[in-house]
């Protein structure tokens, strides 16, 4: 099942787990299904795995690319924020909690569509496996990504004193990147 969210684009994709005494299965997600949902053809290019210790930020990254991430151990707060200046949900932001750390925890994975940024918190004392796959090759020059503390956007982030790269720290604010969306009429 896809289920839709308050941000348009944003997909949560939950599919049943099949489990038994040798463990479970979970088919993540079906190109149809999702392609049918969608309205666009999705053919990833890069499959990539990422690994993050308990209390670590990874910022809200805005590279414009569709994304599928499916966070596969350990606990995640993930924030997506509608970057798109033009769409009626422009500085929307949708939280989700994935829990892994249990044998019988749902396993869902999402959908990110072009123009919404994604974060991941590490909560818990459980380390997190995350894996996505994009429709775009990585590109170093193409980096880019909000303040993971814009007041803006006002994220409740479950940490106290988080780890965050020093890249992700000096990421510019919403209103810096798109002032005319914040004048005052």
């Amino acid at each position: 099942m896809i289920r839709k969210t308050l941000i348009p684009g944003l997909l949560i994709i939950e599919s049943p787990v099949l489990s038994d005494r040798r463990g479970f299965f979970h088919e993540v997600f079906r190109m149809d299904e999702l392609e049918k949902a969608t309205g666009k053809e999705f053919k990833p290019v890069q499959w990539n795995h990422s690994f993050s210790l308990p209390r670590v930020i990874r910022a809200i990254h805005t590279e414009n690319w569709q994304k599928i991430i499916y966070p596969i151990s350990g606990k995640m707060f993930a924030a997506f924020v509608d970057i798109r200046p033009k769409s009626r949900t422009f500085a929307r932001v949708v939280t989700h909690t994935f829990d892994n750390t249990k044998s019988n925890s749902t396993k869902n994975a999402v959908y990110i569509a072009p123009g919404i940024g994604n974060s991941l918190c590490v909560i818990g004392k459980e380390a997190l496996h995350y894996m996505y796959m994009v429709d775009e090759y990585w590109d170093n020059s193409k980096a880019s990504g909000i303040a993971w503390n814009d007041s803006d956007l006002a994220i409740d982030w479950p940490v106290k004193k988080p780890i965050i790269s020093e890249r992700d720290r000096n990421n510019p604010t919403l209103r810096n990147l798109f002032p005319d969306r914040f004048k005052k009429l």
